[in-house]
């Protein structure tokens, strides 16, 4: 990078004396992007616990099947919004007391079933610090042809369907939720913490199983329909927002002009600026999604609070409109993403198909 005044031509040019410095970047942000009022921090985090407890409530007197169908796809938009407040408060934006952050991000956090520490560790400490660095960043990590080609064919039947865009709920699920939040091994100065918000995870879900549980039975006087509230209330719309969030963080890392990059050639910049997008979404609908699709600027910057995020990715874009992926929103790109991006040649920097991996050879590896 060059001066602050006449911003980069390439992403991995020096800034501030250091290789892919942030700073030039972070200097375009307005200082009015940083405002963070309490009073707007809570008015969006009782919104859309109001609205969860709608949602609830209709999931619990409606049985009707259209219904029924329509309040879970709603519910997964809801309780993420309500995960998205959490996100912010994590990274210490929605709010300038530390205190009420942590306070709300563990309660918004509880519909969504996640460990408020775990996140901020797995979030806040490695996916934001490595964004797209090859062996740090875990978030829709790319295997390579040679790794696959060394799987087991249930393993290869896992890949096929986790990284299609049918199954981004079901790889958020077992990589991210699971494996680094509910039974991975923390590292030991942060494992009493993690311990404690999975005993509360652990406590809202087995109380509001109960609850329903308990409500079911009275209903139906059966176990079948106790069992069935706790499936429609609390379950199903847990593994919908799975869904919803997996397919967010995939579009957010992922597509073909993405890269990902060898830890020695990887810069901030390419990771923050480069290795992210801002993504344009219908009028309204940040009502739910929070203007996490705009992210790059959250990258650039956590501190900034998610409703000045248009602001701050503008003056970016402005700074640097040929660097900075910026689009709409379409599910129709979703799904042509996850038909492209299958494996990656770090080598070459590109992301692979299935078919194009079969013709590639490295060490006497093929894949077939």
């Amino acid at each position: 990078m060059t001066l602050l005044d006449a911003p980069p031509t390439s992403a991995g040019e020096a800034g501030d004396g250091k290789p892919g410095s942030l700073m030039p970047v972070i200097r375009q942000i307005p200082a009015e992007a940083y405002d963070n009022p309490t009073w707007k921090g809570l008015h969006y985090f009782v919104r859309d616990l109001v609205l969860y407890g709608l949602v609830v409530w209709g999931l619990i007197t409606l049985d009707h099947p259209l219904a029924v169908t329509a309040l879970w796809v709603l519910s997964g938009v809801v309780i993420s919004g309500l995960f998205v407040v959490a996100h912010d408060a994590a990274h210490g934006s929605l709010f300038r007391s530390a205190r009420l952050n942590s306070w709300i991000g563990h309660l918004a956090m509880l519909p969504s079933w996640h460990v408020y520490e775990g996140w901020v560790l797995g979030h806040n400490r490695i996916h934001h610090a490595y964004t797209v660095r090859e062996g740090f960043d875990f978030v829709w990590h790319p295997y390579t042809p040679a790794q696959y080609a060394a799987m087991s064919r249930l393993q290869r039947l896992r890949h096929r369907f986790e990284w299609s865009w049918l199954g981004a709920g079901a790889y958020y699920l077992r990589e991210v939720w699971w494996n680094k939040m509910i039974v991975g091994t923390p590292p030991a100065r942060w494992r009493r913490a993690i311990r404690r918000d999975r005993l509360i995870v652990a406590a809202f879900v087995v109380t509001a199983s109960v609850a329903l549980a308990w409500l079911g039975w009275t209903q139906s006087g059966t176990a079948l329909g106790a069992a069935w509230m706790v499936l429609k209330v609390l379950v199903v719309p847990f593994l919908v927002f799975n869904y919803v969030i997996g397919s967010f963080v995939h579009v957010h890392h992922v597509q073909p002009g993405i890269r990902w990059w060898p830890r020695r050639e990887w810069t901030k910049f390419k990771g923050q600026v480069e290795g992210t997008t801002i993504l344009r979404v219908p009028k309204g609908a940040n009502f739910f999604l929070h203007w996490i699709m705009v992210h790059v600027p959250h990258h650039v910057d956590m501190r900034i609070p998610m409703y000045h995020l248009e602001l701050a990715a503008d003056a970016i874009k402005a700074a640097y409109p040929e660097v900075v992926h910026d689009e709409k929103l379409r599910f129709r790109d979703f799904m042509a993403n996850t038909r492209r991006c299958k494996l990656y040649d770090f080598e070459q920097g590109r992301w692979l198909t299935y078919a194009e991996a079969a013709t590639w050879e490295a060490g006497g590896a093929r894949v077939r």
